[in-house]
């Protein structure tokens, strides 16, 4: 992977994580870690069913998982 954009990537989500932490404003946070995968992983999956134009095998493959793990996962964030 290109090293500029794994740390552009990086730096995002250090600051979404960062300014979550400060805006709770002495609140308890929900669980973080299931919060950002969730964030993150529908909007990764929708990306790249459309950057193959629907093509599932090539989504799996783009993102580097098994067709069946990604058909998994469209259904659990209701992706069509």
């Amino acid at each position: 992977m290109n090293a500029i954009k794994e740390n552009e990537i990086a730096s995002c989500i250090r600051k979404a994580i960062s300014g979550y932490l400060n805006d709770l404003d002495g609140e308890k946070p929900c669980p973080i870690y299931n919060m950002v995968m969730h964030s993150v992983e529908k909007p990764l999956i929708e990306i790249a069913i459309q950057y193959t134009k629907g093509n599932q095998t090539q989504a799996a493959e783009l993102l580097g998982i098994n067709r069946n793990t990604l058909r998994q996962k469209m259904k659990q964030y209701q992706i069509k």
